[in-house]
Order: structure tokens, then sequence, then C-alpha cells
């Protein structure tokens, strides 16, 4: 633990220094940031891997800080605490990345478990970031996109993870692939020759899950005419994916937990059990250890399908992927449907890249299947895109730019020119340069260069670059 750095964020100085005491005295080395500002400018200069965090601080925010700090080291976990945030902030908070949520005042035994979880998260899920990962088996994960770092670290993790048996947690944003990377750990792993069996549990009602798991006898209750096997037999010896597994109700979330530790059924209506060797991968869009706090989700059970969290990243965090995702559906969809729409354009695809993707990969594959069947042929344009796809339009430089009749300086008109372009470029990428030098069509190097010689301000911002 005494490699383990800590970063405590918080403009209460009383409350900072009693919870970095406590990190101290148990083995960590904790560092101390008075707002969000100030911890983001320690984090640029120290190898950080856990931060910990109010929401209410002077100049940038807990959840604007945490937006930026995913966007320069994705790789840091975050816990946040407030006394004051309500269901809305606490879902804007989780979406901006953080991986639990405390409220105020809070248990410091409490805090140190979730510490200690979010430090085996840290070191399970983000060893890849460091090194370039090595993906034996790509070809068997071809129907999941990208080549970010963010998605070439979770084709490394899910490698791992499947050679396993151990039970599996896949949250994530919906609309991020959760099924497909459940699929790939099952083909990947050493039960692909039997059943792979999803059962989405929002989308059956409540008294027929139960027989739907676990199978019923003939007569057990009105309607079943006939005995029937569950999901759970039909994926024996293979995977049982489990999505949404955060809208099971609590009566079946005991039942579940005993087949889980026991390995044993009982039919609906039966008095007999029955053996059964399955692998439980899990899934949720829902903060569960948040639905553990208020006793919507059993603790137990929690911990039982938690094993291997693994967490998917939501598009906007891997605008890289965009370019390949928009490609692949564009030969999908123009094959399925017999259209000949073959591209997409520059200023459609700059727009589709700087978009938010509240509806991650699924709205853009829905996106692209509609623009296939209404273009027909060609190459789609920005004017082909709804309106909410095309935010503020841009203007051309006859339209921005008039000569006076005196003239003007043009090396300072240019200079000005690029620094608005590079202001921009970090302001949309949250400050993050990689990104911003990506946006620019620049090497990181050179941004970096560019900014120490320009010394700019982010608007909003009083950091100077």
């Amino acid at each position: 633990m005494e490699n383990t750095k800590i970063l405590i964020a918080d403009d209460d100085k009383k409350t900072r220094d009693f919870v970095a005491a406590f990190l101290s005295y148990k083995g960590y080395q904790v560092f101390q940031a008075s707002d969000g500002q100030d911890a983001l400018e320690k984090i640029e200069i120290n190898d950080v891997n856990l931060v910990i965090t109010d929401l209410m601080m002077p100049r940038v925010n807990g959840i604007e800080f945490i937006k930026k700090l995913k966007a320069m080291r994705p790789e840091i976990v975050t816990i946040a605490y407030s006394a004051f945030a309500n269901s809305e902030m606490t879902a804007n908070l989780l979406k901006a990345g953080a991986f639990f949520y405390l409220e105020k005042p809070f248990n410091l035994e409490e805090l140190e478990t979730h510490v200690r979880r979010g430090l085996e998260h840290h070191s399970l899920q983000n060893q890849s970031f460091r090194s370039k990962p090595c993906i034996k088996n790509r070809t068997l994960l071809n129907n999941i996109i990208g080549e970010s770092d963010k998605m070439l670290a979770l084709f490394e993790l899910i490698e791992k993870v499947a050679s396993s048996d151990s039970t599996v947690l896949l949250q994530g944003e919906s609309g991020t692939g959760k099924e497909l990377v459940a699929r790939a750990i099952h083909d990947l792993s050493n039960r692909r020759q039997k059943n792979f069996v999803p059962v989405n549990c929002a989308a059956i009602p409540d008294e027929l899950l139960e027989s739907e798991l676990f199978g019923h006898v003939k007569g057990s209750f009105t309607g079943a005419i006939a005995t029937r096997i569950g999901r759970f037999e039909m994926a024996d010896k293979g995977t049982l994916f489990l999505d949404e597994i955060g809208d099971m109700k609590p009566s079946l979330q005991v039942k579940l937990l005993r087949v889980l530790q026991n390995r044993e059924l009982e039919p609906v209506g039966s008095t007999t059990t029955k053996k059964v060797d399955v692998r439980i991968i899990a899934a949720t869009n829902q903060n569960l250890e948040k639905m553990v706090a208020t006793k919507e989700f059993r603790e137990d059970l929690y911990y039982r399908i938690s094993v291997i969290p693994i967490i998917l990243p939501p598009l906007r965090e891997r605008q890289g992927d965009i370019p390949l995702l928009i490609s692949s559906f564009l030969e999908r969809f123009s094959n399925s449907k017999y259209q000949k729409v073959r591209g997409i354009d520059s200023s459609a695809l700059n727009l589709l890249r700087n978009y938010d993707w509240p509806g991650n990969v699924r709205e853009l594959e829905n996106l692209i299947e509609r623009m296939v069947i209404l273009k027909g042929s060609g190459t789609i344009s920005a004017n082909d895109l709804p309106e909410k796809y095309r935010g503020r339009k841009a203007t051309t430089p006859q339209e921005s730019i008039t000569l006076p009749d005196n003239g003007f300086c043009l090396n300072s008109a240019v200079e000005e020119f690029e620094n608005q372009l590079i202001l921009q470029a970090l302001e949309k990428t949250s400050g993050n340069k990689k990104e911003a030098a990506i946006l620019l069509n620049l090497k990181r190097t050179t941004l970096i260069e560019k900014l120490k010689k320009k010394k700019l301000s982010i608007p909003g911002s009083s950091m100077t670059i």
C-alpha cells in the first residue's frame, strides 16, 4: 500500500485533513488538493491511483472535475462524496465516470472498503493502459469494433477472464455492447462448445421470471400445462447471461443467490433439487453499489456476482473508434438493405466524432441504418444528418473575415485564427492534449510546444497551458 497514491480534493480543509490522516494511518500515500483545479494540476505531475473528491468546490466543481480527470487520466478511479447531492446529480456524477458515491456524513471504515475495491478495480481494469496489449484471439472479437486504448485494454481483459470460471459483472451505459462482450467471453472460454443463454431480466414480468430461470413442473401454476426446464438448465456446462440484473426483484435475488452458492436449483412447484454447472455473466446499466446502500439490491448477491467487474467505456470516451464503427455499419447496411451508399464526407464525420452519443454505439448504428435507407446511394454529407447531429453551423472564411479598407496584419490574423482553433479543440476535449491534437491533425508534442510558446489559457479556467 505504500506505493498506492491517493489524492483528496475538498475545499473544506478540516474534512480533507481528517480523511487524509485516516488513510495515511492505513498505509496509503496521500496528497491533498483544495479544489478541482488544484487537483488537476497536481495530477499532471504526480502518479495517482485513486481520487476522493467532494462535489461542491470552487473554480471547478466535482462533476466537471471528474469529466476533465477522465479525459486526462481515464485509468484513475474516482470516489465522490457530498451532503447535498440529489438523484439527478448522482446520475450525472456516475455518468461522468465516478466509481462510487458516498453521502456525508460517512463512516471512514466504509470509505476504506470502497477505496480497497476501487484499487482492486484499478489494478484489474486498467493494467493495460501503461503497456501495449497483446491480443491473441482478435479474430474471435471481430463483432466488437475498436482500436482505441480503452478498447484494446478491454479486449485484453476479456481474454484474461475468459479462461476462468469466475462470475463477471459487466457495467456500462445502455448501448455500449454488454451482450457482445458476454458472448466474446463465452466464445473464448472452455465452455464455448456448450450453450450461451441470454436472459433480459427487465423484459420478463416478475411473476414469470422465476419460472423462466429455474423452470417449472406441470400444474405448478395456472397455465403450466407441461413441465418445462428453465434457462439455468439450458445453460448447463455453458454460460448464462443475466442482462439488467439490477431490475430483478428482491425475493428472486434470494433464490438466485442460493443457486450461485449451492450450484443447485429447485423448479417452481417441485420438491426436488437439480444440480447445475453454469458460469454466470451479469450486466447492468445501474449502479449496484448505490442500490446496495439503499437496500434495493442484496449486498451478498452483489459481491457474489462482481468477482470480476468490467466497465465498458461509453462512445464519447473513445471518439477515435467512431470512423471504424461508421465504416463497418455502412458496409453492413448497404449490403443488407441493397443500397449503394459507399461513404461519409469529412464534414459529416467531424460532426459525428464530436457528438456526445448518449445512446452510445447502438445510437450510432441506428443512425447509420437510417442514413443508408434515406440516402440510397452516394456519400453521406453533413446536410443529410438530422438536425441534432449537426449542431452549430460552421462559418466559411468568406462569411467570417472582412478585409478592412486600410488593410491589416496577415501574420497577426493567422496567429489569432490558430489560437482560436487550438482553444476550441481543448474546450471540446476538456483539456485533453492528446485528443485535441487528433482534432487538429497535429502530433501531441507539436501541440504542447505551441501551447508553451503561446501561453494560452483554456476558457473558463485559470490554468495557463
